[in-house]
């Protein structure tokens, strides 16, 4: 399994005006502006608000990547929502765009530019969701001191921020701008949707576009649609530091036969009722090499690792969406943790 390292974004990009952000989305938009009032009749929305998510970032690194963003006034926003939808509006803006811009074929880019603008607006989205995902979700965040419905809407921004970028990646992959195999080293099989701090946890979350073969050279059965790199820090003793202890988890499917289906059924559906797609929550296990190999050649002669998935939680027939599998997933580490 490919590791995911983790970049710092070390910005120092100025607040744009408040004109200047409304120009930002007519230009991305088609339109008009939303209207926006000054900082003296609307309380809630000042001029000098930190809008640094906005910022557009030149050079995109690999977009399964994790972007962990150090800019303290990404960080610094905190408590106003309207803030935030407004930066929402933005990203989903600028989504429409590049999806107009290629189905319309009216871009003046090349086809290589609308891929690599893709993959920035991934880069881009990445503090944004981390931002959403922290404050929606940590037990220790300012959110614990606001309403529930605060947390909600967060975690519905990401939602929505989600669900857009996957439709994207499946339509330049339609046009075959870009690819989504995961096998391919260039590939865009799966986006970071944000980072969370859980007391000693730290969890990192990626989508992948569409169901994906849980191994890539061995055919398990099982297709995983979500990611969770989790890292935990456990007390050494005898080094009298903390150290790292790195765990993976996947949202997966499995078709398994329905022992309970009439075979004889003349039913069109008869087909399709005797298998069953179950949706799992489960853990990769280390097979090949064993992790406590001390052989450094056992990892250098092995392509690519092997894995078994140990389910953890059966979620049944619906797929669940990606803030909901993220909810089940975080009840289980902080049950699991508490024991």
């Amino acid at each position: 399994m490919d590791s995911e390292d983790e970049l710092v974004v070390l910005t120092d990009i100025s607040s744009p005006s408040l004109d200047a952000f409304k120009d930002l989305l007519r230009e991305d938009g088609g339109g008009e502006a939303p209207e926006i009032t000054e900082g003296h009749q609307n309380p809630e929305l000042r001029e000098d608000e930190p809008l640094a998510l906005l910022a557009d970032v030149a050079l995109a690194p690999s977009c399964g990547r994790s972007v962990s963003c150090s800019c303290p006034e990404v960080s610094g926003v905190t408590g106003n929502l309207h803030s935030i939808q407004l930066q929402l509006q933005f990203f989903l803006s600028r989504v429409d765009n590049l999806q107009d811009s290629l189905v319309s074929g009216n871009s003046h880019l090349d086809r290589e530019a609308l891929a690599a603008a893709v993959s920035s607006l991934l880069y881009t989205c990445q503090p944004y969701f981390n931002h959403l995902e922290s404050t929606g979700r940590s037990t220790v965040s300012l959110c614990a001191h606001k309403p529930s419905e605060f947390c909600s809407k967060l975690l519905s921004f990401s939602q929505q921020l989600c669900d857009r970028l996957e439709q994207l990646l499946l339509t330049y992959a339609s046009y075959d701008l870009i690819s989504l195999d995961e096998s391919e080293p260039n590939s865009i099989s799966h986006f970071c949707i944000g980072q969370v701090q859980l007391g000693q946890m730290k969890v990192t979350t990626f989508r992948y576009c569409k169901p994906t073969p849980y191994l890539s050279r061995v055919d398990t059965g099982v297709y995983k649609r979500m990611r969770w790199n989790v890292q935990r820090f456990q007390e050494d003793h005898r080094r009298g530091e903390d150290m790292p202890l790195k765990e993976t988890y996947f949202l997966c499917y499995e078709d398994i036969l329905n022992t309970h289906a009439d075979p004889d059924s003349e039913n069109e559906d008869a087909s399709n009722d005797n298998v069953v797609r179950m949706w799992s929550i489960g853990q990769w296990v280390q097979v090949k090499p064993e992790r406590t190999t001390d052989d450094i050649y056992d990892w250098i002669l092995c392509e690519v690792p092997e894995a078994s998935y140990r389910r953890l939680l059966f979620l049944g027939r619906n797929e669940p969406s990606s803030c909901t599998a993220t909810d089940y997933l975080q009840q289980l580490l902080l049950t699991c943790h508490a024991d």
